[in-house]
């Protein structure tokens, strides 16, 4: 964990901790509370952290995916978790997903699975929350982005499909409930849907001269989006006039490899996190 220096010059590291597995996702609690500091990742398990004193990490739970009032035998644990989404209406809930193509709507407080669905055909690769608590998205390799609603899991709205090609990135506009991004495998573009307009994009950002690996929405504005890739390129996007080919980002920003991961803060807006190789860096937004 880093942590900005008291001087507010430099970021440093606090401490680490072991993760048995690679993570692959690691979440702050969205609502965080004045008294305790929780993080939650994913790998085999979905695992819930409390930061103390910002000195050490204790596992306060280690969820293994059985549902509520079952019995824990073989066939009712899940595959190992792709991603997940916390709610940042609810703080007691998150949405994981999985290889084995489910879905697993968990209530971290309780420890239990409230409800599971299959999702897709094939593995399903990343979920997010709509800024409606009972709304998700889903995307996978059997090329589908998919909408469900958590009062009626029996259905769900196909919202984009490739039919070539699997998406890995999907992710909500937290601030504009018509919006939502996605990134597709080996696609130097973000695709931008509005879901009153099913199956066809409203606009592509393009301009990445690589596959395209993440991308976050800004936490305090529903018009901008950044975007990382292979070619070490960090985009910041203004979607505000939308069109259906949108090819000059706002901001650039050239990293020194190629960028694997960001996040945009959330309670601290004009700060961006990048990973790419072993580095973190951080960038602070003008």
């Amino acid at each position: 964990m880093v942590q900005m220096n008291r001087e507010g010059t430099k970021f440093e590291k606090k401490f680490q901790f072991e993760h048995k597995y690679p993570a692959t996702k690691i979440m702050w609690n969205p609502e965080p509370s004045p008294s305790t500091d929780l993080l939650v990742t994913s790998g085999e398990t979905l695992q819930v952290w409390e930061v103390e004193n910002n000195q050490r990490a204790i596992r306060k739970a280690n969820l293994v995916g059985v549902s509520a009032g079952l019995t824990k035998t073989k066939k009712e644990l899940t595959g190992p978790l792709t991603s997940f989404d916390w709610s940042s209406k609810d703080p007691h809930i998150v949405i994981t997903c999985s290889i084995d193509t489910t879905c697993s709507i968990w209530d971290i407080q309780k420890q239990v699975i409230n409800r599971t669905v299959i999702a897709h055909d094939r593995e399903v690769y990343d979920v997010s929350f709509s800024p409606d608590r009972q709304i998700f998205a889903t995307v996978g390799a059997d090329g589908s982005a998919r909408q469900f609603d958590i009062r009626d899991l029996s259905k769900s709205d196909i919202l984009f499909e490739t039919h070539n090609s699997a998406i890995l990135r999907v992710a909500w506009n937290k601030n504009d409930a018509h919006h939502v991004a996605l990134i597709c495998m080996d696609d130097n573009s973000v695709t931008l849907l509005d879901t009153r307009k099913q199956s066809s994009p409203c606009a592509r950002l393009e301009f990445h001269r690589a596959p395209v690996n993440h991308l976050a929405w800004a936490p305090h504005s529903a018009y901008h989006i950044c975007s990382v890739s292979d070619d070490r390129q960090a985009l910041i996007w203004d979607i505000k006039k939308m069109q259906p080919e949108i090819k000059a980002p706002l901001l650039e920003y050239s990293a020194e490899g190629e960028i694997s991961n960001l996040s945009w803060g959330i309670q601290e807006s004009d700060w961006i996190a990048l990973c790419f190789g072993p580095r973190l860096q951080v960038l602070r937004v003008y």
